[in-house]
């Protein structure tokens, strides 16, 4: 259950809405008993698990950018499910933090949260006014393309850096506030991997480059 993942990563909670015949989750704030069906009417999914709760999102500050040496921005990611899964893929591959900038889709949505599979409660998210932000605290920003930059598997990976990921319809301009370019190529004739796949592959590859250069394992 989600709500014991937040629980489980320090987040706290206001309080929690049960149906009946449910029991509450211990340590999610106040319990609010809900009438027979009223919950199957708010829920955001067709088979509620009979609790929803309301938590607090511990803020993320600016500080962290000026330490953090791996880092994932979303610009202008549309789709929940693709930001959740970006979030799932940059903890799994050890990323000090998400960064989302204006018209991205909201991080916590319901959909975005679900998609995480609990990674929004353990990797901090910081929401910045633009790229310049992130270039501004010491990062090498990089941004992908699907039809220029040096080839990923190729690229020389900064100690310390931001790898920008651009919308799902039109993915970065080309004028975008990055310092380089990296691009996966491809075989077929499909013009882009999708966005949280793209971000799920270079993730890894630049976490392992500079795991390889510390001579950590």
């Amino acid at each position: 259950m989600l709500i014991a993942e937040a629980l489980a990563s320090g987040w706290s909670f206001e309080c929690q809405f049960v149906a009946p015949g449910v029991e509450p989750v211990e340590g999610a704030g106040e319990t609010l008993r809900l009438a027979e069906g009223v919950i199957d009417k708010v829920a955001s999914t067709d088979t509620p698990q009979g609790v929803i709760a309301i938590a607090r999102r511990p803020e993320s500050t600016i500080e962290i950018l000026r330490t953090a040496t791996l880092v994932v921005v979303a610009d202008g990611v549309a789709d929940p499910g693709n930001l959740g899964t970006m979030m799932r893929s940059a903890e799994a591959a050890g990323a000090d933090l998400l960064v989302v900038t204006p018209g991205t889709v909201d991080p916590t949505s319901p959909k975005t949260v679900r998609s995480s599979a609990g990674s929004v409660f353990r990797i901090p998210v910081l929401e910045v006014e633009s790229l310049g932000t992130v270039r501004a605290n010491g990062l090498v920003v990089v941004g992908t393309s699907s039809h220029r930059g040096t080839d990923y598997a190729r690229f020389d990976v900064p100690s310390r850096v931001a790898v920008v990921m651009g919308s799902e319809a039109h993915g970065l301009a080309d004028d975008a506030a990055v310092d380089d370019w990296v691009t996966i190529p491809h075989a077929g004739r499909a013009e882009s991997l999708n966005v949280a796949m793209a971000c799920t592959l270079l993730c890894f590859e630049f976490a392992r480059r500079r795991r390889d250069a510390s001579g950590t394992v």
